[in-house]
């Protein structure tokens, strides 16, 4: 599907770990203890691996349902609630309007895709030959869907699930645990 809102894949940016940290801090205030973790994740959350410019946040919580929790202290923070978004194993936000863009996650806490989540971070953070994997197929595939999100995120696909295999063995390796929430 055509979109006007190109993919563009950037070189990484120490900037962006100051930049979860002020969002992080103003979730952490209005979420309370409804977030049970804020992690800073996906791409920009790995030091040297060129990302898409998006801070990509996973809030943690007990339940999904009810959503109030959460839905309410986001919406006070003027973060849109996705509806359409089809994942069904987490509610998604968009940041405020005229704000820097930021994905908010919600998951609940210990589920599996928190879980692979914070795994397939930190294994990026962990191994220099993945992270050169991905961000190489990422620049590939953003100049070949460049106004096609959907396709490059089907064409993303192959490429996570074999890190994510990866990651399952550096995983069992190393003994992986997640570690203390962000924030």
């Amino acid at each position: 599907m055509a979109t006007d809102d190109p993919i563009e894949v950037v070189a990484a940016d120490p900037a962006w770990a100051g930049e979860f940290q002020a969002i992080g801090h103003r979730l952490r205030e209005a979420l309370g203890r409804a977030a049970v973790r804020i992690d800073h994740v996906g791409s920009t959350a790995v030091p040297g691996l060129d990302a898409k410019p998006v801070i990509d946040i996973q809030v943690s919580v007990d339940r999904l349902d009810p959503d109030e929790p959460f839905r309410l202290p986001l919406e006070r923070l003027a973060f849109r609630f996705q509806s359409t978004n089809p994942d069904r194993s987490k509610r998604f936000y968009r940041e405020p309007p005229g704000s820097r863009r930021t994905h908010v996650h919600v998951r609940r806490v210990g589920s599996v895709d928190e879980q692979l989540t914070l795994l397939f971070r930190d294994f990026l953070r962990a191994s220099a030959a993945a992270r050169r994997e991905y961000a190489a197929a990422k620049h590939e595939l953003a100049r070949t869907y460049h106004h096609d999100r959907e396709g490059y995120v089907r064409a993303k696909e192959p490429t996570v699930w074999a890190l994510l295999r990866q990651a399952h063995d550096w995983m069992e390796a190393t003994g992986w645990t997640p570690g203390p929430t962000d924030l």
